[in-house]
């Protein structure tokens, strides 16, 4: 996988974060306004707010850029001097300390939380050790489909996780308490990483499959049975699994077995059947 592409995109996922630090000051500020608006201290207080918001936002807006690149190992790119030259283009004057402060302030807004661990960032991660262990197929091209199923998996969550949820039971209606147990199968991000590698893996070269899955298994601990399972949910809800002419995701002996297979020994969180 290309690196500037890598950390570009990981960037941009660990911005979100940092990003999330506009919305919420905007929110504190409007919280402020409506407090004042009851208490009738005046219209005035309200414009000094609305002031005060435009006078910072592309300040702190590039204090989050700033702070996502240096996440994404990408900061000689966005150094201080760039960010300075880049403020005085748009007519705002800062000085060096100006911007560490305005940093330091992002990261206290946030309670220092901003290296949150995303789906991306296991994808990238895994992708980097099956190019290392020499995976069949090249991993600039699995990368670029990684990307679309990923986006394709977040738009259609639901319906993909309630099909491997009624898979791995075997029974199309699932109790209450086996759903509520499923989520941890929800929210496991390195569960959903290997499966998107996985169905990439397939529609990329499918005489790989077995390959690459057992490269995934060997290097995370998930049994191969789950691998099977969610990569299956994720082309079925994807490319068509079910459409004739198709050739069905995963193998039929690794499809059979998976559909009735329990959790496994080896993967203790991201065992797919609920107990």
């Amino acid at each position: 996988m290309s690196k500037p592409c890598g950390r570009l995109r990981a960037g941009w996922a660990a911005s979100g974060r940092p990003g999330s630090f506009m919305v919420k000051q905007a929110e504190n500020i409007c919280r402020q306004a409506t407090i004042q608006l009851r208490e009738k201290t005046g219209p005035q207080n309200w414009r000094a707010l609305k002031e005060q918001l435009f006078n910072k936002f592309i300040l702190r807006l590039v204090s989050c850029v700033q702070l996502a690149s240096k996440l994404s190992f990408h900061y000689k790119i966005i150094s201080n001097v760039t960010v300075l030259n880049f403020l005085q283009a748009l007519g705002y004057l800062h000085t060096k300390e100006e911007l560490l402060e305005s940093e330091l302030d992002v990261l206290k807004s946030l309670n220092f939380q901003i290296n949150l661990p995303t789906p991306l960032a296991y994808v990238e991660m895994l992708l980097e050790v099956l190019g290392y262990n020499g995976c069949l197929v090249p991993a600039t091209q699995l990368y670029a489909t990684c990307l679309n199923l990923l986006d394709l998996v977040y738009l259609l969550h639901e319906p993909v996780y309630e099909s491997l949820l009624r898979a791995s039971i075997e029974n199309s209606t699932p109790s209450q308490l086996q759903g509520e147990k499923f989520i941890s199968v929800k929210e496991d991000f390195m569960l959903l990483a290997v499966g998107i590698i996985a169905a990439s893996a397939f529609i990329q070269n499918h005489e790989c499959w077995s390959q690459v899955a057992g490269h995934l298994q060997s290097i995370t601990g998930i049994a191969l049975e789950s691998i099977a399972e969610l990569s299956y949910a994720i082309l079925t809800h994807s490319v068509g699994a079910s459409t004739p002419g198709r050739q069905r995701p995963v193998p039929p002996h690794l499809v059979a077995g998976a559909l009735r297979a329990a959790t496994s020994p080896t993967h203790e969180a991201g065992g797919i059947r609920p107990k």
